[in-house]
């Protein structure tokens, strides 16, 4: 950390007497204590708030940071990105956790890369469809115009939420490779985790995507949702994914006012914002599935998807820039 750089640290209801620990270890850190745990998203939400800076950096508990992570993420202010990420490792640092987010036009996220060499990362900046709340950097009057995370999201995929309302303000994410943390990774974290992943997803579709996306892959969305069904019933947590189907249907009169709010402010057309969304769903996490998914139309279908908002989005005000762009498929 450089000087006058300030740290928080939000306690979300933790029992190991942080208090204490931060005290021997970092003693000028400032804790604020939540007084319950409000999960990754309202957690970050309530340190940013106390944050007096100009840059906000947010870090996963379980990350460590490595050597020159705070000087390469500085050195990315002003180059363009409205939000970035560090590279996100795990294991001993040579395995890749994320190099950034994958996003399939029906809204599944997943950490692009996962699970391959350090050395097969970009090693230089590059767009990407969302950042990793890992490792997440964003300037503060950025942070704030976009309304930070979706606290009631709890954790999961309000990296990927916010990275979509940011794009829609007419912004770009991405990755600067040069910095780096080691994520303490798993991710199989029992049943419960598809519960929100599967309500986030969709909350985050009724949210953020403009309404001639929504239309568009309405069929595709249909053939989708069937078939993680199928895939909950086989794999076990078809329970999980019925409790999010009845979250969502509970929180639509709030969602429909959220999206009523951020659709208001989009700058970007419909097809600007289809553009980093992908037709593979190549992550390690969904085995078999991905196949099933991706190889049977999903690609041809998203082609046509393109040329028909290419056609319909009548938006030419706020072409992007070429070098935001660019998207690495990995």
């Amino acid at each position: 950390m450089a000087p006058g750089d300030e740290l928080i640290v939000v306690d979300s209801g933790s029992t190991d007497d942080l208090g204490f620990q931060l005290a021997a270890i970092a003693p000028t850190a400032t804790l604020i204590d939540a007084g319950c745990n409000l999960g990754f998203a309202g957690g970050a939400n309530l340190g940013a708030a106390a944050a007096q800076g100009q840059l906000i950096v947010l870090l996963n508990p379980d990350a460590v940071v490595q050597p020159g992570w705070a000087t390469a993420l500085r050195a990315a202010w002003g180059s363009g990105w409205d939000a970035w990420m560090a590279l996100i490792t795990m294991g001993t640092g040579d395995t890749i956790n994320t190099s950034g987010g994958m996003l399939h036009f029906c809204g599944i996220g997943w950490a692009g890369q996962a699970g391959r060499r350090v050395g097969e990362s970009p090693d230089q900046p590059a767009s990407v469809a969302f950042v990793s709340g890992a490792c997440l950097a964003v300037p503060a009057d950025v942070w704030r115009e976009a309304g930070g995370f979706p606290d009631w999201y709890f954790m999961y995929c309000e990296d990927v939420d916010l990275s979509l309302r940011i794009r829609l303000q007419g912004g770009a994410v991405g990755l600067t490779p040069a910095a780096r943390v080691v994520h303490d990774y798993t991710f199989d974290k029992g049943p419960s985790k598809w519960r929100l992943l599967e309500r986030n997803r969709w909350a985050t579709l009724l949210r953020c995507y403009p309404t001639l996306v929504l239309v568009v892959i309405a069929p595709a969305l249909l053939v989708v949702e069937l078939a993680v069904w199928v895939m909950a019933a086989r794999q076990g947590w078809l329970r999980m994914k019925a409790q999010a189907a009845a979250d969502v249907v509970r929180a639509l009169p709030r969602l429909m006012r959220e999206r009523r709010q951020i659709q208001a402010g989009r700058r970007i057309d419909a097809l600007r914002f289809a553009e980093p969304l992908t037709a593979k769903l190549d992550s390690p996490y969904l085995g078999e599935y991905a196949d099933s998914l991706v190889e049977h139309g999903s690609r041809a279908y998203w082609s046509l998807a393109l040329h028909l908002l290419k056609l319909l989005s009548r938006d030419r005000r706020h072409q992007p820039a070429a070098d935001h762009n660019m998207y690495v498929q990995r």
